[in-house]
């Protein structure tokens, strides 16, 4: 795994393709306008992960109206969560001859190819929210996204503040729905909560079962279903990502417990519905994860068509909520 301190992160999202394989979506209205000045229009080619959860739509949206606003010509392409889509929108905007290509990788491993047909044809890349293993950091010009290894040690943290009101004595029998399998939220931010586990919680919390949920609520509800067969005696439930936990909370009411008491939930993203759940008294702590990285992505968009040298390290501002601040932040959420 890169290290991501070599990356910049930031908020801004992506978008777009035309002629694409036949199992990825395509938006037909992405086209944006010249802005003006006689300058030629940026044309980027973005290749999404999908469109998995509340996140994901919101991130999409921000780099759809970002491009708009910036006049760029964008785009964009649904991967519905497969490689093999990406890649395919990838060597099509080569073939298009965008002037940037960005995506968001599905998984973290199997992109040299790919992007080195890119560099071969002079098309810079960015990645966007997720990073990539590979084996020449040349290949690409930057990341924008999140640390997604610091937003697992930050649930960690506020784990310890949720058992700390509860009032909760006894070992910490943990339930962990990871993300989808490979990509990098799901790697670093069970890395980040591992290490705070680790290090100050040795005897007295314990990952009893963990297993991917695939970032949809429909996993998380049929996983969490699973796990609480297997492990009756569950008392935490940490969800990397909000969607997730939605959909654990389902299977933890069909059992007749109470989410948010008898299992208190930690989840990751911070999408309205973790707010109104949390609001509920459903989820008791949520680490936000910004997906408004629209606005940014398209600054560093112009830089890289512009051979500007880019910054490897930008950090989004991001905050934790606990269950007691969900009811007055609600109505702010603007994703």
């Amino acid at each position: 795994m890169l290290n991501r301190r070599n990356f910049l992160t930031a908020a801004v999202g992506v978008a777009a393709a035309g002629g694409l394989a036949a199992c990825a979506k395509k938006d037909e209205g992405a086209s944006g306008s010249s802005s003006g000045g006689g300058s030629k229009t940026i044309t980027l080619g973005f290749s999404q992960v999908g469109s998995e959860s509340g996140w994901r739509t919101a991130n999409s949206q921000s780099v759809k109206d970002a491009a708009k606003e910036a006049g760029y010509t964008l785009k964009f392409s649904d991967a519905q969560q497969k490689q093999e889509n990406q890649i395919s929108a990838i060597r099509s905007y080569i073939a298009q001859k965008v002037d940037v290509i960005a995506f968001s990788p599905v998984v973290v491993t199997g992109w040299d190819a790919v992007l080195k047909e890119a560099k071969a044809a002079k098309i810079p890349v960015v990645l966007t929210d997720r990073s990539v293993e590979t084996s020449d950091e040349s290949l690409y010009a930057t990341l924008v996204g999140s640390d997604f290894t610091d937003e697992g040690r930050r649930a960690a943290k506020i784990l310890e503040k949720v058992l700390e009101k509860a009032g909760h004595k006894g070992a910490v029998k943990i339930a962990q729905l990871e993300g989808t399998t490979g990509a990098a939220p799901a790697i670093e931010r069970a890395k980040g909560f591992k290490e705070v586990m680790d290090a100050s919680h040795k005897d007295d919390w314990k990952i009893v079962v963990s297993q991917t949920g695939d970032f949809t609520r429909a996993g998380g509800k049929q996983v969490m279903a699973a796990f609480l067969q297997s492990n009756p005696d569950i008392n935490v439930l940490f969800a990397h990502n909000d969607d997730m936990a939605i959909g654990a909370i389902q299977s933890i009411e069909a059992a007749g417990k109470k989410p948010g008491k008898d299992i208190l939930i930690v989840s990751i993203d911070g999408v309205k519905d973790g707010f109104v759940a949390m609001s509920e008294g459903k989820i008791n702590a949520i680490v936000e994860c910004n997906p408004l990285l629209g606005p940014q992505l398209m600054e560093v968009v112009k830089k890289v068509k512009d051979g500007e040298t880019v910054e490897r390290w930008i950090k989004t501002e991001e905050s934790d909520f606990m269950q007691d601040q969900a009811a007055a932040a609600l109505p702010d959420r603007k994703y």
